[in-house]
């Protein structure tokens, strides 16, 4: 079905359980802190890091806290699931969302300049959407377990960055 669409080439090859790890825990920091969806990642299949701009340093107690509730989420087995939608209905699904909704988290500011006319939205049962032609696992139990490996702050930056693995 996806060769019904014309979407951007993309020169990645992902480890769909990484990569979906990835957008669960954009959206448990976005809910936790508040903040926006990390846009420096790499994610691979022994190691991945990602890092998030925030307002206080974790203390370890909340690291832990982060790590409890990713297994949580993998573990109630979560739908991933594909939309094909054009710019414009994109933009309906924006203004339409409840306020608290992933949907309203939605933004067409991150798509990069030559992204086709077709977006492909990522969903994770009712906890998270985003744009993304990645390769995914088709339920969270597939990622297996969440292990978080260490974290840094940059107090400039004001940057707390996560380094974890998934162990299948």
């Amino acid at each position: 079905m996806a060769e019904d669409y014309i979407l951007n080439e993309h020169n990645k090859e992902e480890f769909p359980p990484s990569h979906t790890a990835e957008h669960l825990l954009n959206q448990l920091m976005v809910r936790m802190f508040g903040c926006e969806r990390s846009n420096n990642a790499h994610i691979e299949r022994k190691k991945s890091k990602i890092s998030y701009i925030l307002d206080r340093k974790p203390d370890r107690k909340v690291e832990k806290e982060i790590e409890r509730q990713m297994n949580e989420l993998i573990e109630q087995d979560l739908p991933v699931t594909f939309e094909f939608v054009t710019r414009a209905e994109l933009e309906g699904l924006i203004f339409d969302a409840e306020p608290d909704s992933p949907d309203a988290q939605l933004s067409l500011e991150r798509l990069p300049e030559d992204a086709s006319d077709t977006i492909r939205l990522v969903r994770i049962g009712d906890y998270d959407v985003c744009p993304c032609i990645g390769k995914h696992v088709r339920s969270t139990s597939q990622i297996g377990r969440f292990e978080m490996l260490g974290t840094n702050w940059d107090e400039g930056k004001r940057s707390f960055r996560i380094r974890f693995k998934v162990v299948q």
